[in-house]
Formats: C-alpha cells, sequence, structure tokens
C-alpha cells in the first residue's frame, strides 16, 4: 500500500509531459523542492487544477512512485491574488521562483528557505510600494538566500585588506569573495552597498520609502548577477 505523504507548498513552476500531465516543482514545508507528477491534471475535468497552479500556495498530498512523485490531491491556501493582477508583482514572482528554482537544492527541508519564500509572497501581495521598489522585494529575496546558502559577503569591510569600507572607488570581486577598495571589479557605489545592507538588516520601513535611481538599481543587477555565478 501506497504511503501518502502531506505538506503544504509553494509551486515554482511546471512541465507539459504527454497529452495532459504535468510535472511540478513545489518547494514544501516539510520536504524541501520536490518534483511531483500531476497526472491528467490539463484536462478540465481535473479535480486537481484548480490549485496547483504557479505561485499557489497549496496543501499538497503525494504518493511515492518508482520514478516519480505523484500528486493525489491538492487544497489552495492563497492564490496571491493581488500579485496575479498586477504585471510588475507578477513579474517579480516570477523571478523570484525562477532564482529558487536555479539555486535551491531538491529535497532538503530548510526553514529559514521556507520562511523567507512566505514573507517575500507576503510583501509582493499586500505591500503598496512605488513601482521600482518592487525590484527590491526581489533583492532582497536574492540576498537572503545567498545568505541562508552559506554565500553571504562581508558589507563593512575589504576582502583583501579586511580594513572598514569607506565611501570612494569600491568594487564587487566574486574571486576576492565580496566588496574591495583596494582591488578591480564591478565599480559598486557607497549607496549601492547601504541598500544591500538594508536588506539583510530587514529594515523595511526605510526600503518602502527609498527612492531607488536607475544606477542604484544597475548596479544592483551587475552585482546580483555576479554574486549568484558563485553559488
Amino acid at each position: 500500500m501506497a504511503v501518502h505523504y502531506q505538506t503544504s507548498g509553494f509551486v515554482l513552476g511546471k512541465t507539459n509531459l504527454r497529452e495532459a500531465d504535468q510535472l511540478f516543482s513545489v518547494y514544501t514545508k516539510d520536504f524541501g523542492k520536490l518534483e511531483i507528477l500531476g497526472k491528467a491534471i490539463r484536462k478540465i475535468a481535473s479535480k486537481l487544477r484548480s490549485a496547483a497552479e504557479l505561485f499557489y500556495l497549496s496543501e499538497i498530498e503525494f504518493i511515492q512512485g518508482k520514478n516519480y512523485k505523484t500528486l493525489t490531491d491538492v487544497i489552495l491556501i492563497e492564490k496571491f491574488k493581488n500579485i496575479r493582477n498586477d504585471l510588475e508583482r507578477l513579474k517579480i514572482a516570477s523571478r523570484i521562483t525562477e532564482v529558487a528554482e536555479d539555486l535551491i537544492g531538491g529535497e532538503e527541508r530548510d526553514e529559514k528557505i521556507w520562511d523567507l519564500l512566505n514573507e517575500v509572497f507576503d510583501k509582493l501581495e499586500n505591500y503598496e510600494l512605488r513601482i521600482k521598489n518592487y525590484e527590491l522585494v526581489y533583492f532582497y529575496f536574492l540576498w537572503h538566500l545567498l545568505s541562508i546558502l552559506g554565500y553571504q559577503i562581508d558589507l563593512y569591510h575589504c576582502a583583501i585588506c579586511q580594513k572598514k569600507l569607506r565611501p570612494g572607488k569600491l568594487y564587487f570581486n566574486l574571486e576576492k569573495g565580496g566588496i574591495v577598495c583596494c582591488g578591480e571589479g564591478e565599480e559598486i557605489s557607497s549607496d549601492a552597498i547601504k541598500i544591500l545592507r538594508l536588506f539583510l538588516k530587514n529594515d523595511w520601513q526605510i526600503l518602502r520609502r527609498l527612492k531607488i535611481t536607475d544606477l542604484q538599481k544597475k548596479e544592483l543587477e551587475l552585482i546580483s548577477e555576479s554574486a549568484m555565478m558563485g553559488v
């Protein structure tokens, strides 16, 4: 007799298989990231399809088969209506789930990652932000995830000489492991470093009011892309 497992999970991605099946990538509270097969779930008559959509938070039941975990039941917990009805929020949700897919390993429970996903989806759903500031939710997620995965960089001292970072010419150098004042790399302003510090301090009262410039946003994109290459 097959053992049924039950947990809550965020649907990160899905891939069509065969005529009516879908393979779901789900980050679960109790088992980490799983791939779960939804048999015949694309059929109109399927009772499971309404609660198994991208970015949904659902209660999921599955069994372990020979090749796949197979979805046996799913109950919707939260569909994040505000995210789905707002293009800017939806774009950020997509970026968050793409990073989660790329960086998070499979089948390893991690309470900190679970709490982080809950936190950023709650912020996207319920916070009214300036359009540019929705990008900050993505950067917030990424830098916290890197920290959880063991890739946090020192934002206060030079990675080469260990001296305290001061305003001036500063660079992000992946090979040296962080911000440097006496080397080369991607140039980064003191203001961009201050924003990174706010992410890791969880200072959302300031982040919500922050007026981020196009230059700072470009810097954050470049540094974030470089940081992900080190994972």
